[in-house]
């Protein structure tokens, strides 16, 4: 891989890899630099697209002219911006055009409103089809605030995904011993997380396996969303379980004038520093961790 060279005698461990992946690319320049420098320079290997953003456009360019970043789809049908007009999803969208970002509420919604299926499908084939038209090659497939961890909606995408060769998914499954060993902090958040997604993540990965679609086996980054900094990462990584993990981080190389609220809270610089980062490449390698990405999974099938 171009973007994450390694040393040419470097031995992986083949029972682990790591993928490495920066959401919300395309949400503004900052991210899109962020994204595309942490490949050339630092561990980035994938990036999650919003091609509903202002800056989708610029994300795709940069993605073309690194041909060895994998890209993927964020499906965006919470907290932040449709690809349709709102006529066409008058239900799913408020007075400002956009997704709610009041995520229970949402959820219980979009489980019990059966009438908001086919508007929501609409939403998610049009930014399957978006993402199509740039002619990047279909990493993986993953959802705003994990959003594909609800059931309409993974239905929904894991539906509508067999018209785009069926991408792997992200399994945002953060295991408990590591993600506690690695951080000893936040002890009831990480257990309250486990117990209450335990049964969402069951499932997923029981209709996952019955599609026939690639996932990779845990994440790191959940439980410190906006909060990957360097030393985080870096005990993370002394903590790299058996198969593939995948870290997702939010970074940014600055911030800009449209930043949201929740966004603005997150440590989007010092992620940034995080990913190229000389002791993160380092403790990388010491791993022996094989940086991959979502495609490597359907490869070694």
């Amino acid at each position: 891989m171009e973007g994450f060279r390694p040393p040419a005698e470097q031995a992986w461990d083949v029972q682990r890899r790591l993928i490495v992946t920066v959401d919300d690319f395309g949400l503004s320049v900052p991210v899109n630099e962020a994204i595309e420098r942490g490949h050339r320079d630092g561990i980035v290997t994938a990036a999650s697209l919003m091609v509903a953003e202002p800056a989708a456009a610029d994300a795709v360019a940069r993605a073309r002219a690194n041909p060895s970043l994998a890209v993927g789809l964020h499906v965006v049908v919470v907290a932040g911006r449709p690809l349709l007009p709102p006529e066409r999803i008058p239900d799913l969208v408020g007075a400002d055009g956009l997704f709610s970002s009041e995520l229970a509420r949402v959820g219980v919604k979009y489980f019990f409103g059966r009438g908001l299926r086919a508007q929501l499908e609409a939403e998610i084939r049009a930014q399957f089809e978006a993402f199509r038209a740039t002619g990047l090659s279909f990493d993986h497939v993953n959802a705003q605030c994990h959003y594909h961890l609800h059931p309409t909606i993974l239905g929904l995408i894991l539906k509508v995904a067999r018209d785009y060769g069926r991408p792997p998914v992200r399994i945002p499954d953060e295991p408990f011993g590591p993600s506690w060993r690695a951080q000893r902090r936040d002890l009831g958040a990480r257990l309250a997380q486990a117990v209450f997604l335990s049964p969402f993540l069951q499932l997923m990965k029981a209709r996952l396996r019955a599609s026939g679609v690639a996932h990779n086996d845990h994440v790191f980054g959940f439980n410190d969303t906006g909060r990957m900094t360097q030393e985080r990462v870096l005990a993370y990584l002394a903590q790299l379980p058996a198969g593939t993990t995948e870290m997702y981080f939010h970074a940014a190389t600055e911030r800009w004038p449209e930043i949201a609220r929740d966004l603005a809270a997150y440590q989007l610089e010092d992620e940034y520093a995080a990913l190229v980062s000389p002791r993160v490449a380092d403790a990388v390698r010491a791993s022996g961790a094989q940086p991959s990405r979502f495609r490597d999974l359907v490869d070694a099938r």
